[in-house]
């Protein structure tokens, strides 16, 4: 619906197309509907528009008349408004409905009723009468005035203005009686017509543009147009588009054909005292009609609409032109203007214009067989014209021009010819160009759909636009277009000598090829590649201290290290004034944001982004592209990078370098190495390309889990950034910040009161998630919330949220298609484009007094039974287990070795030492090394213990499934030794981590923060760890150091000292000795007998 068609005075129209007699239009105002009509923001074209009231064309009586205003008075609330036109349509359905002949009938003989309206100085819904109810309106108080009542009669176009406000308008002139929707961009004529439309005096002339692609709202010469247009009537203006771009668009619709005789200069004349000019001139141009009756005229505002007042009472020279003089001082084009009128002519004695009357019709019937949409303007045509086709030839004439896809000047010859007879003959020429097209396109489509079967389906398209061209003579040679099209390209990029030179030879070759080789398509593949490269093309780089901080504190909570690291990248290159060179490796257990930090340093340089990964890689040629000889070669993923990226100096990120594979296609490692080498990939050679590419503005940035798989050559070329594990209260800010608030979104749980309560938090990360990184806490989070849904979904009922509410319109529509479609589900529909929409389907509310709480003790209903219960496996450990520090990809764990005797210690026994646990080939040795060693402390330390000459030990590391392996347990496995050798239990709550040697010296180890985090999460109150690692722990944050007290330690002695601090030497020294000396007898026995055995058989040998 147009904007204002329910407007009152439109509603007025209405009634008094009930109420009034059908009188025959006049050709100015004929009542069929616009044939096309068409309202474009960019351009103005025809479009097909909804035919204006009948009332509005019932007759050509229209006049205006002036509110005077009595007083100012407030303007009623919209409540009063509202009011009244409610009041209106209710009065509307209250009416009887009269048959249409009756109507008809009733017309000829009665005269047209009154219609009451308003005092009410603030109705200004009074003016029209409102479909002929009463208006109401308020005087500020909102109080119901008297009503009075006015008769309500045909409306009146001026058939005299001769002054207008001049509008060009482009592509198409426009025909009396078609419709036609502008945008008007100016802003200032944009309000002319505002304010025209506001003073009820909406008339304005539209010329056609001369210059087809002119796009201008004033005319600033009269060259600029024809001076043969149409005067129009604006039935609605409204504005569109955002307030900072300006555009208004107007429905025009043309009454009769006019020419321009002069046009005033834009702003030649200042206005002055508009308010008395325009009051006087209007009084003066709508005669004394409009004054003589001030208690019925409306009392606010300045001109309106209106159509109360019978034609008969408009003055026979009245001065029109005044009615512009509001505009004078406007920068808005004002025209002086003169009605046309057909010359004469005689229907009944004429022979060409009934047989170019009927070559048209038949010509219409023609385009129709072959054009629908012709066949659709013809038949809205024939439905709302009552008259005979024949007996009017100018309203078919302006007919078949204004549907006619002619040239403009074509169709503004037919516009200013006033001779009938060659109007016709104009219009039925443009006519039959439309049925030359139309037959032209329906012989290529027959001629394109011949060539086609199953095979040639998919290229029907492009046959047809062949088959178009071929027909118009437009076929031109597309090699051609390539070559200007590739060094158009070429122009604008940086290319080095080397690659124009050999851009240069490529293009020779692509233009002595024929299009039909095989050789043409990989030129011209390799041209496209090698042009879309931004060779010499970088983006500005921000080198902020301050911007990096923040983005890095916004991206990431803690790394407080990390970000260190990269703050000092940062600073370097802002005096450097680039980061060339570098490439950085991110090393880190899974889930600590490794990737996201390379996402971070790209948003915080302003550089490009792209990341591919290289695990499980096996093919070189993914790094090094493949050779043009291979069918559908490509480029490497570097060349791809660059080429997505559109600049020289783009973030690559190189994820999981650490799990590269190798095949029978080669090494990507050994191809990373040119790559990732500053001294080398300033000339990187690609298999495709063949040209050298300069990568060193490229920022590369890997990340692996860990080093021991990296090759040592590719290692030496990067810089590593460790990435430790988070702390427990870091993972609980992550959570409360970043996690908690995606995951609450991502279950559309975003505005309902659902609370994750910091206790659940809590026993989320101790209980269920001890990996170093966030990634499981997140799967975690995100699980309660989806049982929330769950939960919610449930208890309220399918009722309370129904699928009719949540669907859609279209996809309501697509479902009830989907529904009668049969087909197994593995097959696709051949209906599936009814069955699908953009969106099918919107959110639903929950209801505000929904409250779900998922605290500690409620957990378990949602993420169910805990996962670990403690890492600690003793409260109090026995003699012969202690416990050790161990570092996985995971992060840090508590690794419990332990000791026993497999049998009764005697003096018999055998000593021996057996290992179980999955330990792998560096952990066995460092067995070895501690049972050594073991032995030689006890012998040295304690002679008279001889434990280890006759037990037979086992040693065990829990968790036997896990492999596991590495030198940092050398002191946790001699102390768990010592400890079952010396009877005696290890200090509670003491963690340790060392490599031991033969002569007890203790070594550096890695992972210590990993580690550290794992002792506090067992329980630990001490933690031993080798001196060489004191500057580790004095880099570890002091969250992570608290209620933890570290002992630094260089020989095993320092370690006993912590371990066995209460242990009497003496004590140690009588341990075993009952055991071993009762059976010391037994053993002699054995011995003796043995002796004589052996001499029986030396003598029966003498024998």
């Amino acid at each position: 619906m147009l904007h204002g068609q329910n407007l009152p005075w439109r509603l007025a129209f209405r009634q008094a197309s009930r109420s009034t007699a059908r009188i025959n239009a006049s050709r100015a105002s004929s009542p069929f509907l616009p044939a096309q009509c068409t309202a474009s923001a960019l351009s103005r074209y025809h479009q097909r528009c909804p035919s204006p009231p009948a009332a509005l064309f019932s007759s050509r009586a229209f006049s205006t008349s002036l509110r005077r205003q009595k007083e100012k008075v407030p303007k009623s609330p919209p409540e009063a408004q509202e009011e009244g036109n409610d009041e209106a349509k209710e009065d509307q359905t209250k009416q009887p409905k009269v048959p249409e002949g009756t109507e008809e009938l009733e017309g000829k003989t009665k005269s047209p009723e009154p219609i009451p309206s308003s005092k009410s100085g603030d109705a200004k819904g009074s003016a029209a009468g409102g479909d002929g109810a009463s208006g109401t309106g308020g005087d500020g108080g909102g109080k119901k005035r008297k009503q009075s009542e006015r008769s309500l009669v045909k409306p009146s176009i001026p058939e005299v203005y001769p002054q207008v406000m001049a509008i060009p308008i482009g592509k198409r002139p426009l025909f009396p009686g078609f419709y036609k929707a502008i945008t008007i961009r100016n802003k200032e004529v944009g309000q002319a017509i505002a304010d025209m439309v506001k003073r009820g005096q909406p008339y304005i002339g539209a010329f056609l543009l001369k210059d087809p692609d002119a796009d201008q709202d004033v005319i600033n010469d009269p060259s600029e147009v024809y001076d043969v247009g149409t005067f129009c009537q604006v039935t609605s203006a409204f504005p569109v588009g955002p307030d900072d771009n300006f555009a208004m668009t107007c429905v025009l619709y043309p009454h009769r054909r006019i020419k321009m005789t002069d046009l005033k200069p834009l702003g030649a004349e200042k206005q002055q005292n508009a308010a008395t000019d325009v009051s006087s001139v209007v009084e003066s141009t709508l005669g004394e009609s409009a004054v003589k009756d001030p208690e019925t005229a409306p009392s606010q505002g300045d001109v309106v609409a209106s159509f109360e007042q019978s034609s008969a009472d408009a003055q026979k020279s009245p001065q029109y032109y005044e009615a512009t003089s509001f505009l004078r001082g406007r920068k808005v084009s004002i025209a002086n203007v003169e009605n046309l009128t057909e010359e004469p002519f005689d229907m009944k004695n004429s022979r060409v214009i009934p047989a170019l009357v009927s070559e048209i019709v038949n010509t219409f019937k023609a385009v129709a067989l072959l054009n629908s949409l012709f066949r659709d303007h013809i038949s809205t045509f024939s439905v709302q014209t009552t008259m005979n086709v024949g007996e009017d030839p100018v309203k078919l004439a302006d007919f078949a021009a204004a549907v006619s896809q002619a040239d403009s000047h074509e169709l503004q010859e037919a516009l200013e010819e006033m001779n009938v007879e060659a109007r016709l003959s104009k219009a039925l020429i443009v006519l039959k160009k439309e049925l030359m097209n139309a037959e032209l396109q329906s012989k290529i489509v027959k001629d394109v759909e011949s060539k086609i079967n199953k095979k040639q389906r998919e290229y029907w398209l492009m046959e047809q636009m062949k088959g178009i061209k071929r027909e118009l003579g437009l076929e031109s040679d597309g090699r051609d277009k390539l070559v200007e099209k590739f060094k158009e390209k070429a122009k604008k990029l940086g290319m080095s000598e080397a690659v124009k030179k050999v851009f240069e030879e490529e293009i020779s070759k692509l233009s002595h090829i024929e299009p039909a080789s095989s050789e043409f398509n990989v030129t011209r593949n390799y041209l496209d590649w090698l042009t879309q490269l931004p060779w010499g093309q970088r983006s500005a780089e921000n080198f902020g201290i301050k911007h990096a901080r923040e983005v890095l504190d916004e991206d990431h909570y803690g790394l407080q290290d990390v970000k260190d690291r990269i703050l000092e990248f940062v600073a370097v290159g802002k005096l450097r004034g680039t980061v060339e060179g570098k490439i950085l490796c991110m090393v880190g257990p899974p889930g600590v944001g490794k990737t996201s930090i390379g996402k971070s340093i790209a948003r915080a340089l302003n550089r490009q982004y792209y990341r591919f990964s290289v695990g499980g890689l096996s093919d070189v040629a993914e790094i090094k592209g493949h050779r043009r000889t291979y069918v559908g070669a490509l480029p490497g993923r570097i060349i791809q990078a660059l080429k997505k990226c559109k600049t020289d100096n783009p973030l690559i990120l190189i994820d999981e370098v650490d799990k590269i594979g190798r095949g029978h296609n080669g090494d990507p490692s050994s191809a990373l190495l040119e790559l990732l080498d500053p001294e080398q990939n300033n000339s990187f050679l690609d298999h495709y390309l063949d040209v050298p590419v300069d990568l060193s503005k490229v920022l590369f940035v890997c990340t692996a889990n860990m080093t021991d798989t990296i090759p040592r050559p590719l290692l030496d070329r990067m810089e590593m950034i460790e990435l430790s594990g988070y702390v427990t209260d870091e993972k609980m800010a992550i959570a409360e910040k970043y996690l908690a608030p995606a995951a609450k979104e991502t279950s559309g749980l975003k505005n309902v009161d659902v609370i994750l309560e910091k206790e659940a938090i809590v026993e989320l990360i101790n209980k269920y998630c001890r990996e170093s990184g966030v990634r499981n806490l997140k799967k975690q989070i995100e699980k309660v919330y989806r049982k929330s849904a769950l939960k919610i979904i449930t208890d309220l009922g399918e009722e309370a949220l129904p699928e009719s509410e949540a669907l859609t319109e279209e996809g309501k529509a697509a479902q009830k298609e989907s529904e009668k479609d049969q087909t197994d589900v593995k097959e696709t529909s051949e209906n599936i484009e009814n069955e699908t929409t953009e969106v099918p389907r919107v959110a639903l509310k929950v209801p505000e007094d929904v409250h779900v709480s998922i605290g500690k003790d409620n957990l378990k209903d949602y993420v169910g039974p805990p996962v670990f219960t403690s890492d600690r496996l003793y409260d109090i450990s026995p003699p012969g287990v202690a416990m050790g520090l161990a570092w996985t990809s995971m992060g840090g764990a508590a690794l419990y070795v332990e000791s026993i005797l497999e049998n009764v210690l005697s003096a018999s026994s055998s000593p021996g030492l057996e290992r179980t646990g999955s330990l792998k080939s560096v952990m066995k040795e460092s067995t070895t090394v501690a049972y050594s060693f073991s032995k030689g402390f006890i012998a040295r330390e304690f002679p008279k213990n001889k434990f280890f000459e006759h037990a037979k030990i086992h040693l065990h590391c829990p968790e036997g499934a896990v492999p596991k392996d590495g030198p940092s347990a050398g002191i946790t496995m001699t102390t768990s030794l010592l400890g079952l050798a010396l009877n005696t239990k290890v200090k509670n709550a003491v963690a340790m981590t060392g490599e031991l040697t033969v002569t007890g010296k203790v070594l550096r180890i890695g992972g210590l923060r990993e580690k550290t985090v794992a002792a506090r999460r067992a329980g630990a109150t001490t933690i031993i760890f080798p001196e060489d690692n004191m500057s580790d722990w004095l880099e570890l944050p002091e969250n992570i150091k608290a209620d933890i007290e570290g002992r630094p330690v260089g020989w095993y002695s320092d370690v006993f000292k912590i371990v066995f601090p209460d242990l009497d030497k003496e004590t140690g020294n009588k341990l075993w000795e009952r055991e071993l000396k009762n059976k010391k007898g037994e053993r002699k026995k054995r011995e003796s007998k043995k002796k004589e055995e052996d001499d029986e058989e030396s003598g029966e040998d003498d024998d």
